[in-house]
């Protein structure tokens, strides 16, 4: 039910963001009458909208990740590589460089299906929190429902055109992170029964091995990545990249920190250990690299 609270401007942001009513349930305010805006560099779950009061705002999907539309910059190459090796993607001409393309293919295609998801007006359902893909470019978490009243993310898994992963938070009442996450799940393998979307393109004999190449080699280089420069890294505002620099602290864990920071400030090393997968040994692996300066009064 819709409490009738106002929302703040987020502390993260430098603009102004519109306001509205809070669900005091999930925290979440609902944009009515939203557009979408189509730009070169949007994709399938990260794009403008134009908000009722005339604002313009990223919002990048919670809980699903569709691919890169593009490869020209190293973070969407790690990103591409990264999403061919989840779907098993093996390309016409099986080999990696082919399998890149058939991703962007994909990603594409992703676009397009959410243009046409999105070509009436929408609702949007955020907490404003930080989704940053870049420093530069500020972007704001969200789930959207479409016209016909259907979760934009879930479709997109639906239709295997994105997978279930990433931050994710409680949707609405009775649908809690894990929940929604759990949901997602579900769609993304029942997309890849059907073999619909990223799934026609999947080599089942090769993806275990895939999928393992790659873990690999993300752990690689978050290693070449170290040392970190002592209390060089803020939990509160760093992006999940940073956070994965972190000694023992890999995509997973990331995620977690992230989805926390959305209901408490972390103050001191120890508030991590609130985090589920950080114990003691952890935070004190990572704590000679943490910093809360931005926290002080």
């Amino acid at each position: 039910m819709l409490m009738g609270l106002l929302v703040g401007i987020c502390p993260l942001a430098a603009e102004s963001l519109p306001r509205g009513v809070i669900d005091e349930i999930t925290g979440l305010t609902t944009f009515k009458n939203c557009r979408l805006i189509t730009t070169e560099w949007s994709d399938g779950d990260s794009f403008g909208v134009r908000f009722p009061d005339g604002s313009a705002h990223t919002i990048r999907l919670y809980g699903v990740d569709c691919f890169e539309t593009s490869n020209r910059h190293p973070t969407d190459q790690r990103r591409l590589r990264s999403q061919r090796a989840y779907f098993g993607i093996a390309g016409a001409g099986g080999d990696e460089k082919s399998s890149i393309k058939s991703a962007i293919m994909l990603g594409t295609v992703a676009k397009g299906r959410v243009g046409e998801l999105l070509s009436q007006p929408f609702q949007v359902h955020t907490a404003w929190a930080d989704g940053r893909g870049h420093p530069q470019h500020k972007r704001y978490y969200g789930f959207i429902t479409e016209a016909a009243g259907r979760d934009l993310g879930q479709l997109l898994v639906r239709e295997g055109l994105a997978r279930a992963f990433g931050v994710a938070r409680a949707r609405r009442a009775g649908v809690n992170r894990e929940e929604y996450r759990d949901r997602l799940r579900d769609e993304e393998l029942a997309a890849a029964s059907r073999r619909v979307g990223a799934w026609k393109f999947t080599d089942w004999e090769t993806l275990p091995e895939e999928r393992r190449v790659e873990r690999v080699r993300e752990e690689e280089e978050r290693v070449r990545a170290l040392p970190l420069e002592r209390a060089s890294v803020n939990p509160n505002t760093a992006s999940k990249l940073e956070l994965m620099r972190l000694p023992g602290v890999g995509e997973v864990l990331a995620m977690r920190i992230i989805e926390a920071r959305e209901r408490w400030a972390y103050q001191t090393p120890a508030d991590l250990l609130r985090v589920a997968g950080i114990g003691k040994h952890t935070a004190e692996k990572i704590s000679p690299y943490l910093s809360f300066e931005e926290n002080k009064p």
